[in-house]
């Protein structure tokens, strides 16, 4: 039985509820149900948990202590677990030097490939670099000015670790007096000690020169010996000057740019011998940035325009500049952009080099006078960023300056020799840019040699494999080069999914978090058939979804619920999709069969003539767009992954109206203008990262409720009496909270080789206060008591307080009903998580003039928490606000006013407006992706309307 099927008995992590399940092996398996129900609970944090435990435990104890080792998951037994790898959504590495090209490995294959096959070119003269004869060598060396003194050195050992006494006792037979041993001469009579696990450099000095007439004969002689004992290689030291590099085999004729032997780690952007010396590699560069330091430029310099120098707690930068416009007699009540630009100049990068008299009192009244060069705005910033130790400074000055690519290798993050390596006329850069579906294209096109085919045929395969792969999950569109830290979560977790692919495991249980996120309908049916392929290898694999589609292709679904939260934990329904379909007590299977579904709206809004206009969007992959946003309607944009819709959205309306109506200091990405943001008052941008990332946030500090609450408790006759205020009531400062445990309610105890153990605290039992504020009660309920309560029942505990009850109303009207005021926020998922995100936003009086843009918001949901989602979303533009989605799922294109689509392809293939209009005006565009899936769902959903209308009027 085991052999055959995973058996869990008795699962009780988090809500579930004694769970037992048995679930067959080397199958695609689908767990659903509502958000927060127990899925990932059961998935993640029982079985997973358990496989990864049970792994780590075969391992000694001296591997335990460098590994991060789970909980044991509180289940009674789990039978039939194969290693467990999971695939999840949190996993993208923040490291800027991670990239997509990186984590696929891709890069190594690229690396070795360049360095085996790639033919280096001068950079200045843009031919091939060829052998150099002695002659060459000679001629080049005789152009310096006479009198010039040079040592002729050859390499002997470059990099690499050990004593290397052989070597130094051999040359000094050989009878060579000098070395020069990690740029230090030193003479060969002497005991030279290297360290034994230090990498050293070794060249020996074969002869001291001085450029003059005669030297010819003296220099060739030198020449040959040199190259002889390096085997083609010599460094010309030239004393007060440069060191010149020649290679009998690789160095231009004209120039003498030379390049080494061709290693891989000459392409390597995290290795000294391939990175860019000006950002090590970085590609990029922190550096002052004008729109940031001056974002209204409207503004005098009286009015602050120069936001980096507003008073603050001292006066000096204000005073400062005070003095400085007194001395270059600039006036500080013309608009800033009204100045010349050599004033502008002058303020914003300081080019005048003549001293001003600076009369400084700080803020004690302390009177300093002192002669100072005066600084720009931005230098002063860059300098004090730069310069400073301490975090605070660095972090304010962060809001001024932006990542810029690197002015020495334009983003390409490595070295000029690793750069003039070129195969097919393109460098590895011009490569890594490209995207991945490009790069096939491009592996396909290599005009080899039969010799060259030969070294690089297994390498080409292992490349074009992998980028395969990457195209099967449907992210063709990214680049290379790109960032890992910039990747969504889907993203993330499907790069992940065709590294997987790639290393071809058999008998593994593999656990992935929604991979279907972002993921447009076109690319869906590859993914589920590259998940069919893992499971075909012999594979069991367990998806957390809420995809129609998956759920129809899965072998067996698991069907989580009836609720959510406390109301969740139970296995609603399990077996194949038509089983699942038959059950009438499974709500996944209601909206299986059509039982149960979103209806399309009534009527649409019809927009009217308020609008935003943004003009030029040209970011990215944009093609310089032109797009009419209606206000007060259901918006939602959409295309196919990687058309542009986060890149016209977030990085440009949102950054925009940001800094533009809450003075933010985003800078948007490249746009010619924006018009009609004097229409909105306020822009709220609701996405799915924590409300906290530790246990201390909960939802009601985050929608403010619980600042009432303790009003409410701070107001009885008891506290009054004792003298405690509001602040007696939070966990988060000293007075009321126990200070064992800090208000934290648990203890955390460290383990050397095994997981860390948190305990509730003996002295408080886990409820955060001190006995005496646990004392005070309101109805009968103490503090602690109060956030133990679900919100269902605090709505009846707090009815005849409004302001309360409207606020956790508003939770409840989201559909969390379920879940308690004092929930830590790390237990909550990222759709309820974005839910009391939007539930903080209800209960604000909205004046009709306030935008929300949501990026997906269907993550994580069920297709019964999309429906409320809906609901909630619909009751905000009912409200005369404007929604902005970005979003795939047909489920919202269908019911929404306005439809942005954007394509036609992803990356470079993206980028235009596709078709604008309603659901319907949609539907009719032949060129859109979107409408060839969007068509038949509202053929099938005015079917049902009709069939609904004729049963209400037959009832009638």
């Amino acid at each position: 039985m085991a052999m055959e099927n995973i058996s869990v008995q008795g699962a009780r992590s988090h809500n579930l509820k004694d769970v037992d399940v048995t679930i067959p092996r080397n199958n695609l398996i689908v767990f659903t149900g509502l958000s927060g129900s127990g899925k990932s609970s059961l998935a993640f944090d029982t079985i997973y948990a358990e496989g990864q435990r049970r792994y780590v435990e075969s391992l000694s104890s001296y591997a335990r202590q460098f590994l991060g080792q789970m909980d044991k998951p509180d289940v009674d037994a789990i039978e039939g677990l194969s290693p467990a790898i999971s695939i999840d959504q949190k996993t993208t590495s923040q490291n800027p030097r991670s990239t997509v090209g990186t984590v696929t490995e891709i890069y190594d294959y690229l690396r070795l490939l360049f360095a085996r096959v790639g033919a280096p070119y001068c950079p200045n003269h843009d031919i091939p670099i060829t052998s150099q004869s002695v002659q060459q060598m000679i001629d080049q060396l005789l152009a310096y000015p006479d009198r010039t003194r040079m040592q002729i050195l050859a390499p002997i050992v470059t990099e690499r670790k050990g004593t290397h006494v052989n070597i130094l006792e051999d040359l000094k037979k050989k009878g060579f007096v000098r070395v020069r041993v990690d740029g230090n001469i030193m003479d060969l009579s002497e005991d030279i000690l290297l360290e034994k696990n230090k990498k050293h450099t070794i060249e020996v000095v074969i002869d001291r020169v001085i450029i003059k007439e005669g030297v010819e004969a003296r220099l060739s002689g030198s020449l040959e010996t040199g190259l002889e004992q390096s085997g083609g290689r010599l460094l010309i030291d030239v004393i007060d000057g440069e060191e010149v590099l020649f290679n009998q085999h690789h160095a231009c004729p004209y120039c003498g740019f030379s390049i080494g032997e061709l290693e891989p780690r000459l392409f390597s952007f995290n290795n000294p011998s391939g990175a860019c010396p000006s950002c090590d590699g970085i590609g990029s560069k922190l550096e002052a940035d004008e729109e940031l330091a001056v974002p209204d430029p409207s503004l005098t310099l009286r009015e602050h325009a120069l936001f980096p120098w507003r008073p603050t707690s001292s006066n000096y930068y204000p005073q400062l500049l005070a003095a400085a416009c007194d001395h270059f007699g600039i006036d500080m009540d013309v608009p800033f952009e009204q100045l010349s630009k050599k004033d502008r100049d002058l303020l914003l990068h300081g080019n005048r080099k003549e001293r001003i008299h600076f009369r400084h009192e700080n803020e004690f009244g302390v009177v300093k006078e002192r002669k100072i060069y005066f600084e720009g705005v931005l230098k002063n910033v860059s300098r004090r960023y730069h310069s400073t130790s301490s975090d605070y400074i660095r972090e304010q000055m962060e809001h001024y300056m932006l990542r810029k690519a690197c002015p020495t290798c334009h983003g390409h993050r490595l070295k000029d020799e690793a750069l003039a390596v070129l195969l097919n006329g393109k460098h590895i850069g011009e490569v890594t840019d490209m995207a991945i579906n490009d790069v096939h294209a491009y592996m396909d096109s290599l005009d080899l040699s039969p010799k060259e085919m030969h070294i690089a045929r297994l390498i080409i395969q292992e490349i074009q494999n992998r980028l395969g792969f990457l195209s099967n999950v449907g992210i063709a569109y990214l680049t290379l080069s790109r960032t890992a830290g910039t990747l969504s979560g889907g993203e993330a977790q499907r790069i992940r999914l065709a590294t997987q692919i790639g290393s071809a495991l058999m008998g593994v249980l593999y656990i992935l978090d929604e991979p279907s996120i972002g993921l447009h309908q076109r690319d869906n049916l590859r993914l589920i058939r590259t998940l069919e392929n893992m499971r075909d290898l012999g594979n069991t694999v367990i998806v957390v979804e809420h995809d129609e589609d998956t759920m129809l292709a899965a072998d067996h679904i698991v069907d989580i619920g009836p609720g959510a939260g406390v109301e969740g934990g139970y296995i609603s329904a399990q077996g194949t999709p038509q089983d699942i379909i038959d059950q009438d007590e499974s709500l996944t299977g209601q909206y299986l069969s059509g039982q149960k579904f979103i209806p399309l709206p009534r009527s649409r809004r019809v927009p009217n003539e308020r609008k935003l206009m943004i003009k030029g969007a040209d970011a990215n992959n944009l093609k310089n767009v032109d797009i009419d946003i209606p206000l007060g309607v259901f918006n939602v944009v959409t295309g196919v992954s990687g058309s542009g819709k986060s890149t016209l959205i977030n990085d440009i309306l949102r950054k925009s109206l940001s800094q533009k109506l809450h003075r933010a200091r985003e800078k948007p990405a490249k746009h010619r203008e924006i018009k009609g943001i004097s229409e909105l008052d306020y822009v709220v941008n609701i996405d799915q990262s924590p409300i906290g990332r530790t246990p201390r946030s909960n939802p009601a500090t985050y929608t403010g409720v619980f600042d009432y609450i303790r009003e409410v408790f701070a107001m009885t006759n008891e506290a009054k009496v004792r003298g405690y205020k509001k602040g007696r009531f939070s966990f988060n400062v000293k007075g009321g909270r126990c200070e064992m445990c800090r208000g934290d309610g648990i203890i955390k105890i460290e383990m050397h080789f095994l997981p860390d153990v948190y305990v509730e605290c003996e002295e408080c039992g886990g409820k955060r206060y001190n006995r005496e504020t646990l004392d005070i009660r309101y109805k009968g309920k103490d503090i602690a008591e109060v956030l133990e309560m679900t919100v269902d029942e605090a709505l009846v505990f707090f009815e005849n307080i409004p302001r309360i009850h409207r606020k956790i109303q508003t939770l409840k009207d989201v559909g969390l009903g379920y879940i308690k005021l004092g929930q830590q926020a790390t237990t909550l998922s990222g759709g309820e998580a974005q839910r009391v995100k939007l539930a903080s936003q209800l209960h604000r009086r909205t004046s009709g003039r306030s935008l929300y843009i949501l990026d997906e918001p269907t993550t994580g949901l069920h297709m019964d928490d999309i429906r409320r989602l809906l609901q909630v979303l619909q009751r905000l533009v009912d409200n005369g606000d404007t929604v902005i989605v970005i979003e795939h799922n047909l489920d919202v294109i269908k019911t929404v006013d306005h439809i942005i689509d954007l394509g036609p392809e992803g990356g470079d293939g993206g980028g235009e407006i596709m078709a604008t209009g309603t659901p319907e005006d949609v539907a009719g565009d032949e060129q859109s992706h979107t409408a060839r899936y969007l068509k038949p769902i509202l053929e099938r959903e005015n079917e049902r309307m009709k069939a609904l209308e004729k049963d209400e009027i037959a009832v009638n």
